[in-house]
């Protein structure tokens, strides 16, 4: 029986006279991978930022695991499991990524306080980063700086930070932007081998990557939700292709 994670109702949010999203109502299922697509401006990180409180509603609901989370704060949320990635990488470049990563640990586990020589004798903290860190192809990174490393690199020790945090939901905001071809496979394919206890939204310009990633697909045009479905119903969809794909409708 699938169960619903995260849900919206109704989300408006407007800034001025301008409506950034409008009546937007969504449902992800527990361990789904679901891809947000839509043109430039069409409110893609607008929604994102509702969903993570870094912006306020003006009207509607959010749910997590179907508990009301529109008065909570971007930490209280992530507290709660729902995590996300941003489009402009930000990292600590003068850690390591062994060193970040156990920050992000120590945080979790409300040790965040202690002493940075502390923490370098959590036997336990240093154990998980490592994991998680070779789990994410960044074993033999562990000890760089952040700033030496490559970009594709670096990318992933940002997903690797997210799920550090143990999400419930994780919200990627163009994980691969910017990224050379030549590290944007070994990115996908950490994506796909994400835990399935992991629910995953995507927003993404690639269609080839959101085509390769989402079972389901929601396409946001001009802050309103237009159609959603599995990739091969958004595919062949007319108003997709008019709207997204710059088809005309008779064409």
């Amino acid at each position: 029986m699938t169960q619903t994670v995260l849900a919206t109702h109704a989300l408006h949010k407007r800034f001025g006279g301008i409506a950034a999203t409008q009546n937007v109502s969504l449902a992800l299922q527990r361990g789904e991978r679901r891809a947000l697509i839509g043109p430039n401006g069409a409110g893609k990180t607008t929604l994102v930022n509702l969903l993570t409180g870094m912006l306020a509603p003006s009207s509607g609901r959010i749910e997590l695991e179907g508990t009301n989370i529109t008065p909570l704060a971007p930490h209280q949320r992530a507290r709660r499991g729902l995590v996300r990635t941003f489009q402009i990488t930000q990292l600590f470049d003068t850690l390591t990524p062994l060193e970040t990563i156990m920050l992000v640990i120590a945080e979790r586990e409300r040790a965040g306080g202690r002493l940075w020589r502390a923490l370098i004798g959590e036997r336990a903290y240093a154990d998980e980063a490592a994991s998680l860190l070779t789990t994410l192809h960044l074993g033999d990174a562990q000890r760089q700086r952040a700033a030496m490393l490559p970009y594709g690199k670096r990318r992933l020790l940002e997903i690797a930070i997210a799920l550090a945090a143990k999400p419930r939901v994780l919200l990627l905001d163009e994980p691969l932007a910017g990224v050379p071809a030549s590290e944007s496979r070994e990115i996908l394919d950490t994506l796909a081998a994400l835990p399935r206890e992991v629910t995953v939204l995507l927003i993404e310009h690639d269609m080839d990557i959101v085509f390769r990633f989402a079972s389901r697909i929601s396409v946001l045009v001009n802050g309103t939700l237009l159609v959603e479905g599995p990739p091969e119903e958004i595919a062949r969809d007319p108003q997709v292709r008019s709207v997204y794909l710059g088809e005309s409708r008779n064409g």
